[in-house]
């Protein structure tokens, strides 16, 4: 069923609340689609959530019928502000809705942990994210948030993703927003995911039109909007979207997003915020700006493994100069010890109620799996460094019956020094043998035994020089009239 609705009043409503919520009505009782509103704790986001609450409560409550579920999504590297921010609000969300009798679930998702920002960073050596490498953007946005969406779509047919965004933004947003219009109706079609729809009721409104509403209309699950400005305020910055699909810009420059981030040059927002009274978050700046470092090209080379995480050596064109790698084992577990740090010093002067935890123990956990079993590290450096740092044990997780443990790592080591073997590629065929233990069919093993020989086991030096010597012989082969081609 489709209401006979005005596809033109996003263009010229301004902000005529009265007109805007009646348009947002006709929109939510058209169809039996639920809604899914995507919320970062930004002013748009808070814009939208709060014109669709005042317009939907207005609903006789028999006419409430269509789940609204509020979206939220934490990469697990989000400012720590945001997040402590972002909780509260969807807990009050939640307790709210409940007095009021509304449709509305505040929920958030995260990334799963063998995709966070810690386990492929520090577990797989990932370097830090550029803008020729940006592996964080659908690891920690795209996919959680879609993961839902598609749960939902199995779950009801269709859904109408709500976003809170602007054509005022930007052109490129303007153009994104045209792109995908549905002729006779207020929804676009999602780009990528089959069975989603896109509302953007605010698309209209400008900034300024954004602070006024929040001003001016209180909060209908309590909050204090002059929180959110003193927030903006304190920061300089902008409102890092709910990202569901590559077209939508990820967070950069001065909005608020992931501490982390090193696609930009600076952080200003994080800068902001310190220099505004938030000193506590001075460690979390002081090691993103650590990351950033790693991407000078002319240190690289200090932080990077010579092989790829595969075990081949690439070199750039016909020349001795080899693509870096992922970050160094040593170097790994140096970030690891100041990540723990860094959330040591944070909580030691958080304001109260700011906990921070900025790597969780099932990220320990992971990457203490990929150390073992792609490092030889029976020695558990993992839990070794947790000790160190934060005094506390790891907790243990469930074992399968066996492990190699430092005294083996000892043994081998001798072992392969005898032999003239690496110890980490004994390590790994032996880690892989165990993997299969107990299986009744092993025909994985001799897959897992090959990818292990077919590594370059060999030293950087010696790498290096053949390839210089194979060069050569090249250079001196084409050169030589002998072997020249005749026309």
């Amino acid at each position: 069923m489709t209401a006979n609705i005005d596809t033109n009043f996003a263009k010229k409503a301004g902000l005529d609340l009265a007109a805007l919520q009646d348009h947002i009505r006709a929109v939510y009782t058209a169809d039996d689609r639920p809604w899914v509103i995507g919320y970062s704790g930004g002013k748009d986001s808070t814009c939208a959530l709060q014109l669709i609450w005042g317009a939907v409560r207005a609903l006789p409550e028999d006419e409430r019928r269509k789940p609204i579920f509020v979206l939220s999504s934490d990469t697990l590297v989000e400012t720590p502000v945001i997040v402590n921010y972002i909780d509260d609000t969807l807990a009050a969300i939640n307790a709210a809705a409940a007095d009021q009798n509304m449709p509305i679930t505040g929920q958030k998702v995260v990334p799963v942990t063998s995709d966070s920002f810690w386990v492929n960073l520090i577990g797989r050596g990932y370097p830090a994210p550029s803008k020729r490498f940006r592996w964080c953007t659908e690891r920690l946005k795209i996919d959680p948030a879609n993961a839902f969406i598609k749960n939902r779509v199995a779950e009801y047919g269709e859904v109408v993703m709500v976003l809170g965004v602007r054509s005022a933004e930007s052109a490129t947003r303007a153009q994104v927003m045209s792109l995908h219009k549905i002729d006779g109706t207020a929804l676009s079609r999602h780009s990528t995911l089959p069975g989603a729809f896109v509302f953007t009721p605010i698309e209209a409104l400008s900034v300024d039109d954004v602070w006024a509403f929040l001003l001016q209309n209180p909060s209908p699950w309590g909050s204090d909007n002059r929180d959110l400005l003193a927030m903006y305020r304190n920061a300089q910055a902008g409102e890092c979207p709910l990202v569901v699909d590559k077209q939508t810009e990820s967070c950069g420059n001065s909005r608020f997003g992931c501490w982390v981030c090193t696609v930009v040059t600076k952080d200003k927002a994080m800068e902001a915020m310190i220099d505004n009274g938030e000193e506590w978050l001075e460690p979390l700046l002081d090691l993103r700006d650590e990351l950033a470092e790693t991407q000078n090209p002319d240190r690289k080379r200090e932080f990077r493994d010579f092989k790829r995480r595969d075990g081949s050596v690439t070199f750039v064109g016909d020349s001795e100069t080899s693509i870096p790698g992922p970050y160094l084992f040593a170097y790994r577990k140096e970030l690891l010890r100041k990540v723990l740090e860094a959330q040591e010093q944070v909580n030691a002067k958080a304001p109260p109620g700011e906990k921070t935890v900025l790597i969780q123990v099932e990220e320990l956990r992971e990457i203490r799996r990929i150390w073992r079993s792609e490092q030889g590290d029976w020695g558990d450096a993992v839990s070794e460094t947790v000790k160190a740092v934060t005094g506390k044990e790891l907790p243990a997780e469930a074992a399968d019956g066996f492990e190699f443990q430092a005294d083996d790592a000892k043994v081998l080591a001798e072992v392969c020094s005898k032999h003239d073997l690496p110890p980490r590629l004994m390590a790994q065929l032996l880690e892989a043998e165990r993997s299969v233990r107990g299986l009744k069919r092993r025909t994985l093993i001799h897959r897992k035994i090959a990818s292990v020989l077919e590594q370059e086991w060999r030293d950087e030096t010696t790498v290096l020089n053949e390839r210089k010597e194979r060069l050569e012989k090249n250079k001196s082969t084409s050169s030589n009239p002998l072997f020249e081609t005749k026309s």
